[in-house]
């Protein structure tokens, strides 16, 4: 690497970008790599705080930040996943290409960054993303990086760190429970709640079933919706511990896999998820219907892009399960199952 004095530099070439940061107002690229410089660019280059200019001699061990950019835009673009056009400043941006969840291989991201001399960071695990959004960005920290340090990244990520899991569209039945919805004592809140989450997934509603505090007619009204052709079941009321909550009673005795039944989410704890064959049924507690964002949120947002949950999945969201319950929700721009 050669080290030239700016005053002297005009006509030569350079080799990185040049960041300029205005505080408040401006942080990007004021001279881009390959640029050759001008005498009317000394001034602004020393405004910088450029007093020299390096060029750099990469020889046979050497790689060029923006070179490294590209293999780990390969390491990381994985299904539904893209990367911006351009390279800027030796960083590689990467977007979502579809509405879905962000999935990330945690172990392998780790691994990764401890090879040193390597930054890549990603929004969380499991996050809802949309077409369009940055999901992760890496760099090399070096504006030169051994070659030998990129071959044993290439090494470590046998498949893209990040992919996207697309929702799926899905025939919603809706079985709501409870003799006081039934026999006309209160009007049913819960429905117009549960179609409004399934809306922001563009699901189709095949149709709403009211029924008594009744396993046998539950488990009738759930057998009718599915032959009318739903694949996905959500169950309202009668969630609780109380001996006339016959829900979960009639779900577990429709012969699925019982995933769980209760769930370390606040507000959810009494949420249950089981599968009848590939069709997901839930159980909803109450606070579904009052509660801005509740476990609901969370398990249906994965439900929908067709993956299986497992009892783990459940339980693994009690780190970062407590919903803080903000006057304005940011979810999911906040930690509630993060």
């Amino acid at each position: 690497m050669k080290k030239i004095k700016t005053v002297d530099s005009v006509g030569c070439v350079l080799q990185h970008d040049i960041t300029q940061i205005l505080p408040g107002e401006f942080k990007g690229r004021a001279f881009k790599k390959g640029h050759i410089i001008k005498e009317e660019d000394i001034p602004k280059l020393l405004s910088l705080g450029k007093d020299h200019i390096f060029v750099f001699e990469l020889g046979d061990t050497g790689l060029h930040e923006n070179e490294a950019a590209l293999i780990l835009g390969e390491l990381g673009r994985g299904e539904n996943i893209k990367t911006d056009d351009e390279i800027k400043e030796g960083k590689i941006n990467f977007r979502a290409n579809c509405d879905g969840i962000l999935k990330v291989d945690t172990e392998k991201l780790l691994e990764l960054n401890m090879l040193g001399e390597i930054s890549f960071a990603t929004l969380p695990n499991n996050y809802p993303v949309k077409s369009g959004d940055l999901v992760g960005g890496s760099r090399v920290i070096p504006l030169v990086i051994n070659k030998a340090k990129m071959e044993k990244a290439k090494n470590i990520i046998h498949s893209p760190l990040l992919k996207v899991a697309p929702y799926k569209k899905y025939n919603i039945g809706i079985i709501t429970t409870g003799n006081e919805v039934f026999y006309g004592r209160i009007e049913d809140k819960f429905g117009k709640v549960i179609k409004d989450k399934f809306a922001e997934y563009n699901c189709n509603i095949v149709g709403q079933e009211i029924c008594p505090d009744d396993k046998e007619l539950i488990k009738s009204a759930a057998h009718k919706l599915l032959t009318a052709g739903a694949d996905l079941l959500v169950f309202t009321g009668g969630m609780s511990v109380d001996p006339d909550d016959l829900t979960p009673t009639a779900i577990i005795e429709m012969g699925g896999e019982l995933i769980t039944y209760g769930a370390p989410v606040l507000p959810g704890a009494m949420f249950l998820l089981s599968y009848l064959n590939d069709t997901p049924m839930m159980g909803l507690p109450g606070c579904v219907m009052f509660a801005k964002r509740t476990i609901f949120d969370l398990v249906l947002s994965r439900v929908m892009t067709g993956e299986k949950l497992t009892k783990k999945d459940i339980m693994s969201y009690g780190n970062g399960g407590l919903c803080q319950s903000c006057e304005i929700c940011h979810y999911p721009n906040c930690s509630f199952g993060r």
